[in-house]
């Protein structure tokens, strides 16, 4: 079993608690618009990760990560990627390649929007944007996500409240 926390578009704003809130977690993925190579170093010092760069993350973040991620874990096709769009509107970039091999999971960021959903439309694949954890946007919350992967079944899906956008607790 792999318990994960995940998250997304922090854009250079690491809250002192996220780490707290993954301290359980045995690995961390990051879907994109990072926006600090500290935060790179801060989540790889932590546990293992897998990040993904954004359309706001410069070339040394993007040297150091990946555009796109497939990989298999605990019986689970993952495909993670920053801009992905959504059901039914996926990013046309992409479109093609769910069309064709839909992953178990696609995950992926841009949007602020936490949203978890099926997509009965791509082989029942299940979609998944953990919001925004960092302070830029138009989000009200920012938020992140802890799950569990264990033999192709996911579980204890919780969505980690981190407070609102404008309200930064130390």
């Amino acid at each position: 079993m792999k318990r994960i926390g995940l998250l997304s578009d922090t854009h250079g704003f690491m809250d002192n608690r996220v780490l707290n809130h993954l301290s359980q977690c045995d690995e961390i993925w990051h879907a994109g618009d990072i926006g600090s190579v500290k935060i790179i170093d801060q989540l790889e010092a932590f546990k293992p990760t897998r990040i993904v760069f954004g359309n706001i993350d410069d070339k040394e973040i993007q040297r150091r990560t990946h555009e796109n991620l497939h990989f298999e874990i605990e019986g689970f096709r993952i495909w993670m990627t920053h801009i992905g769009g959504a059901p039914p509107r996926y990013n046309p970039a992409v479109l093609p390649a769910l069309k064709s091999d839909a992953p178990d999971i696609f995950i992926c960021g841009h949007s602020h929007i936490l949203r978890v959903i099926r997509d009965k439309e791509m082989s029942n694949m299940l979609y998944i944007n953990p919001g925004a954890a960092g302070k830029e946007g138009f989000h009200k919350m920012r938020t992140l996500l802890r799950f569990n992967l264990h033999e192709g079944v996911i579980s204890q899906m919780e969505v980690v409240e981190l407070g609102k956008r404008g309200a930064i607790e130390p």
